[in-house]
């Protein structure tokens, strides 16, 4: 099969690889389409851990096309999305369901290949069958979405609440989709330049700053007077986490769901102290898969929007050349297999 290999931290191309296997438990999917995610350029250029040589890849869809021994045939043929996560289910942390807490804890397209390839070896007890009225590359978009989910179950945001969004990439506009749906009030999303904060303005964001034409907490304190209740920061820039804490009304929270890039940061602590803020991690999926799906399947989140661009496999390096220079219209490519 045609599959993008990493061999090492700058060195990777497409190449032609065996047909994966899938062990006990585990499904391999026949992919149908697998969207690039900001992340995956990290594992290319070696800041994030990975086992090399590895296939990138985790947002993705497609069929079950076989199963390995101990998995439940039932799933040969259904169109599915799924968990990247790879984990033991016996350990006390799975079993509270807090699966990236599992001590054996693996994840698909960072530690195991994952979709950037014809075909992906997930695991069985981390499908969801992908309805009817969503599309591939449509449902590719769930893992970003779980993102969102999860990240507002931990802030336990409520309906009403005021909301700022840090980011208009596709986490920061998952974000808002999400937000939006719960029924948060005000919501509003800055990015460096207007030409970012486009898409955020079609979904109906109650405004948005540019923070190379307007400073984000002088505008805060007009659209947001009383401050703001939940702050998600997409970007995991120091400036704007900083301004994060600046900005948050007292007894807020906020969200840090921006990737670091392992840099060391400077916070006054005394912006968290006095005012006494919830700060809190908010990385990953945290399986909600399903409820992505849910969501999308009922029309109450789309995010149809995000795919600017469709590629196949072999124009990997046009693809991953625009999620890292982000030209203007760019928001997401997604590689399609026919």
């Amino acid at each position: 099969m045609k599959a993008v290999v990493i061999q090492k931290p700058g060195e990777l191309a497409l190449k032609d690889v065996d047909i994966p296997v899938p062990p006990k438990g585990f499904a391999r999917i026949k992919v149908k389409a697998a969207a690039i995610c900001a992340t995956d350029l990290e594992i290319i250029d070696g800041n994030i851990p990975a086992n090399y040589p590895i296939i990138p890849g985790h947002e993705w869809s497609g069929t079950v096309d076989c199963v390995g021994d101990e998995a439940d045939a039932h799933w040969v043929g259904k169109n599915v999305v799924g968990s990247n996560d790879v984990v033991c289910l016996r350990c006390e942390a799975c079993l509270n369901g807090n699966w990236r807490y599992c001590e054996s804890f693996e994840e698909i397209g960072f530690r195991r290949n994952g979709a950037y390839a014809e075909y992906v070896i997930v695991p069985v007890y981390g499908l969801c069958e992908k309805p009817d009225n969503i599309s591939f590359e449509h449902a590719a978009l769930c893992e970003p979405l779980g993102v969102a989910l999860g990240t507002f179950k931990k802030a336990k945001a409520k309906s009403g609440d005021t909301l700022l969004i840090m980011g208009a990439g596709s986490i920061g506009l998952s974000m808002l989709a999400v937000g939006k749906a719960m029924g948060m009030r005000k919501i509003v999303v800055c990015a460096t330049k207007e030409s970012r904060l486009r898409t955020a303005k079609a979904m109906g964001a109650y405004a948005t700053v540019a923070t190379s034409e307007e400073n984000i907490e002088t505008a805060m304190k007009k659209l947001h007077p009383g401050g703001t209740d939940l702050i998600i920061d997409a970007t995991g820039i120091e400036e704007c986490i900083q301004s994060c804490l600046r900005i948050a009304k007292r007894g807020g929270t906020v969200m840090l769901a921006g990737y670091g890039r392992g840099k060391t940061i400077s916070i006054r602590m005394d912006d968290i102290h006095v005012k006494n803020l919830k700060v809190i991690g908010a990385g990953n999926n945290w399986n909600m898969f399903k409820k992505a799906v849910n969501l999308m399947e009922e029309g109450l989140v789309d995010l149809s929007c995000f795919i600017t661009h469709r590629l196949c496999l072999d124009e990997f390096d046009k693809g991953l050349d625009m999620a890292r220079r982000r030209p203007d219209g760019f928001i997401k490519a997604v590689f399609i297999n026919e």
